[in-house]
């Protein structure tokens, strides 16, 4: 029976921190009444998260990332307008700048504190926040074909999303800090290789029979078939600080799996690579972002991220135009010539720091600069 072509919709999932206005630190719970106005508003579009002072929003299942950009936009705007009655503002970046993990709680929902009884202490400093993009790839086997192929690009992806380059109050001298932090976690990290979906789903009913987990929703690896959805949930991104990088990089992802898709339809397929090289350029990723280098482990050498760009630019065109997002992929290049979130979340630091502000008003600085910038 021959493969149907996967529908290669797009649907993106964003984790905001909640801020006080007044003292740009974390509001320790999201006040009852302003989720129940997000809720009306919203509707199933809007959640709790595993912490009190997040919110997170998901779009619905849109053709292009385009529209699914669209869409983010207005969530983020509404509630951003409905938090200022409260005198707090959502920020999009994957950590805060100053607040401390020790004063936040877990969300009083079952599932939440079950992770956090089942975490312990690890759970206590998740004080960060993602951005998960979907993709429908309804064959089962396809998509585990797929997730095999894509691991190699993820570094690629987190590189362009970097938001996360403080914690408590430090800068951590990563860009991304978030995974630096989530890695504490049991079942993350970049996924394995399968040989098929029923491996996969083997593998994952060993952990489910002995009551490890009770489904694959406890899995967090940066890219895993979704649970609930017949998609490929890529989640190895820092949460973009603004609109049209979370739109570029789900672009990306997009035209990076219907490249492979293309020439898996041609008999052909990107080479695998050892776990161990592909989680050298994640660590690469997030220890240097735009600024550094990853391997081409075709060529066995490293290669400035600028370099890497514009090659991966040329690699994905034919898709990008297909999908009909080629202006928002080749805003990629445009990242890079100014810098991700956690460069500017640095040099706003630095500029106010050696300006005469002590570290605590410059990082109040680096607060009401992402409030701004989230919802520009």
């Amino acid at each position: 029976m021959p493969l149907k072509d996967p529908t290669f919709s797009v649907g993106i999932e964003e984790e905001y921190l909640l801020v006080d206005r007044a003292t740009r630190d974390l509001v320790h719970e999201i006040p009852p009444e302003l989720f129940k106005a997000c809720e009306q508003t919203l509707r199933s579009q809007v959640a709790h998260e595993f912490l009190r002072s997040q919110i997170e929003v998901e779009t619905q299942i849109h053709a292009s990332p385009r529209t699914a950009g669209d869409e983010l936009r207005s969530l983020r705007a509404t509630v951003a307008r409905l938090a200022a009655d409260y005198g707090l503002a959502p920020i999009a970046a994957s950590t805060h700048p100053f607040a401390r993990w020790k004063s936040q709680k877990p969300t009083e929902r079952e599932r939440y504190l079950a992770i956090a009884e089942d975490l312990a202490g690890v759970s206590q400093r998740l004080v960060v926040s993602g951005m998960h993009v979907h993709v429908g790839i309804e064959d089962d086997e396809l998509r585990i074909d797929l997730m095999n192929q894509a691991r190699y690009f993820l570094p690629h992806l987190l590189v362009l999303s970097t938001s996360s380059p403080f914690a408590e109050g430090e800068d951590t001298g990563l860009k991304c800090y978030r995974l630096a932090a989530y890695q504490e976690l049991p079942r993350t990290g970049l996924p394995g290789r399968f040989e098929s979906w029923e491996e996969y789903r083997q593998t994952v009913d060993v952990l489910v029979r002995n009551g490890v987990i009770e489904d694959a929703s406890k899995i967090w690896w940066d890219l895993r078939p979704s649970a609930k959805f017949p998609t490929l949930e890529m989640r190895i991104t820092d949460v973009c600080t603004r609109i049209e990088d979370a739109v570029c990089v789900a672009a990306m992802y997009v035209s990076i799996l219907r490249m492979l898709y293309r020439i898996r339809r041609a008999n052909q397929i990107w080479r695998t690579y050892p776990l161990f090289l592909l989680a050298e350029n994640r660590w690469r990723a997030q220890r240097y972002g735009v600024d550094g280098s990853l391997f081409d482990f075709g060529k066995g050498e490293l290669v400035a991220f600028r370099d890497l760009i514009d090659e991966l630019l040329v690699l994905l065109r034919e898709d990008a135009e297909a999908l009909g997002c080629w202006p928002e992929v080749v805003h990629a290049r445009t990242i890079v010539e100014r810098g991700t979130s956690a460069n500017r979340q640095i040099a706003i630091f630095n500029q106010l720091a050696f300006g005469g502000h002590d570290q605590a008003e410059a990082l109040r600085g680096v607060v009401d600069h992402l409030v701004t910038e989230t919802v520009a």
